[in-house]
């Protein structure tokens, strides 16, 4: 008798479990779809937002190194061979030349494009291609006068948007720390979240959770789980139609962070009205932080000082300088010679 009452405790006892863990389910999945329910439209973004630097001319000068500045895996603007002064003069037999970090550059290489009237154009910008470039330009403005000459320097950087995410910080009441209950609810719960923000084209991850033995104020030890997450928006707006605005990444990664906050305002609204006992794993109210952070990539970093023409962009770290993480500035290294250095 005494093991067959233990057997039916057993499955009693499993039983309970899975009913909690069915509470619990049910808890985020209402929350979940309460928020989906007063979401606003998807975003959806524009393939006509073109980046405006394929019709921008940048001018030389004999005084100083222009800057120029070319987004990842995009296009440079029009650089031209020709000073201001020059620019709306008539030159007679002109002869360009340009030179980048490499040599001679020749319209032969598919990333290079010269024009017959000396303007390069760089395609499918990469981080090797920084650097110093020179133009000589060869030219005569009567054809009786001898030859002038004269050499425009340019600084080209790569860069890129910084990197925006959420980290988001949250806790759970927990069943014993060893239960495999803990693991089951954490898979559940990310899935949740990634399923709140994916018609942002946002993703959430999960970076750790540990459970932990908390001794409260006015009882005794319980189980919380401390989860931490990143939530990070793709860059896709080139593959969808909206105002510009609009496909923002930073702009979609506040409304995630605004769904976010709603559903865990709803899991509270949620519990507080109904009847049903605490399930085991439930979240613990005004444990949620949402605490934003930018990056750039290795050997990038934002200097509104260097460069004060692209203040808030990631630009390539140059010789003299290194960015070893996804830190967000270029740390200075007096032996560092070359352009995107990530180690000094």
């Amino acid at each position: 008798m005494a093991v067959k009452r233990a057997a039916r405790g057993g499955t009693h006892g499993r039983r309970r479990a899975t009913a909690d863990a069915m509470r619990v389910l049910g808890l985020l999945l209402l929350g979940l779809l309460l928020v989906l329910l007063q979401a606003a439209p998807a975003v959806q973004c524009s393939r006509s937002a073109e980046s405006r630097s394929n019709s921008l001319k940048i001018v030389g000068s004999v005084l100083y190194p222009v800057k120029v500045y070319v987004k990842l895996d995009h296009s440079s603007p029009h650089i031209l061979c020709v000073t201001n002064h020059l620019r709306n003069s008539e030159l007679i037999d002109p002869v360009f030349r340009w030179n980048g970090p490499g040599g001679y550059l020749s319209s032969e290489n598919s990333s290079v494009e010269i024009s017959p009237t000396g303007t390069l154009i760089l395609s499918h910008f990469s981080s090797d291609l920084s650097g110093v470039y020179t133009c000589s330009l060869v030219y005569k403005l009567i054809a009786a006068q001898p030859d002038k000459r004269l050499t425009i320097k340019y600084l080209i950087y790569a860069y890129s948007d910084p990197q925006y995410y959420y980290e988001l910080t949250v806790q759970y009441h927990a069943a014993p720390c060893n239960s495999f209950h803990n693991t089951s609810f954490g898979n559940m719960l990310l899935q949740i979240l990634r399923k709140l923000v994916a018609d942002l084209s946002c993703e959430v991850t999960l970076i750790k959770s540990e459970c932990h033995h908390v001794k409260m104020q006015k009882g005794g030890l319980q189980n919380e789980i401390f989860f931490t997450f990143s939530v990070a928006c793709l860059d896709t707006e080139n593959n969808r139609l909206c105002p510009q605005s609009g496909c923002d990444a930073s702009h979609r990664l506040h409304k995630a962070k605004h769904l976010i906050e709603r559903f865990f305002k709803q899991e509270v609204e949620i519990r507080k009205k109904s009847s049903e006992p605490l399930p085991e794993i439930y979240y613990v109210e005004g444990t949620l932080q949402m605490v934003w952070v930018d990056s750039c990539y290795p050997g990038y970093g934002v200097s509104a000082v260097r460069h004060p023409d692209c203040p808030e962009c990631c630009v390539i770290c140059s010789p003299g300088s290194y960015n070893p993480s996804n830190g967000i500035h270029c740390l200075q290294c007096d032996t560092s010679l070359r352009y995107g250095a990530t180690n000094c």
